[in-house]
C-alpha cells in the first residue's frame, strides 16, 4: 500500500509532489535540490556546497522517517555539468561508505530553481 509523506524539516516540495512515497518496506525519496530549509533558497558556494546540501536535506528526511543514509539501496545523481562529477564524488562519499549504495549519475540540461545538483533515493526500511 503506498502512503506519501511531506517533510516538516526539509525543504519544502516546490511542486506538487511528496517528498518521499512508501510502498511496503521501500520509500522512494523524491529528488533533493540544494535548498537549505531555514530560507527556502538554494545554498552558495558552488558545487560542493551544493552536493552537500543536497545530500544533508535526504538525510534530514530519512531520518524523519526513523531510516538513515544506511538504508540507502540506490541514488541517482543529476549534474548540469558532468565535469563536476569528481567533486561531487568527494561530497557523496563523505554521506555513504564504505558500503555505498547502488548509484547513477546522468548530465542533465536544468534543474530546478536553478541548483547544480540534484540527488534522488531508494531506501529501505530494515527490521530488527
Amino acid at each position: 500500500m503506498k502512503a506519501c509523506f511531506l517533510t516538516q524539516k526539509g525543504p519544502k516540495a516546490i511542486g506538487p509532489y511528496s517528498s518521499a512515497v512508501w510502498h511496503g518496506d521501500l520509500a522512494y525519496l523524491s529528488g533533493m535540490i540544494p535548498m537549505d530549509p531555514a530560507t527556502g533558497k538554494l545554498v552558495c558556494g558552488g558545487v560542493e556546497a551544493q552536493a552537500r546540501q543536497a545530500l544533508e536535506n535526504i538525510r534530514t528526511v530519512l531520518g524523519e522517517m526513523g531510516l538513515c543514509m544506511g538504508d540507502v539501496l540506490k541514488t541517482t545523481v543529476f549534474l548540469v555539468n558532468l565535469d563536476d562529477f569528481q567533486a561531487v564524488n568527494a561530497v557523496y562519499a563523505e554521506f555513504f561508505g564504505p558500503d555505498y549504495p547502488a548509484r547513477s549519475c546522468v548530465e542533465v540540461s536544468r534543474l530546478p530553481a536553478g541548483a547544480l545538483v540534484e540527488v534522488e533515493a531508494v531506501c529501505a526500511r530494515t527490521t530488527a
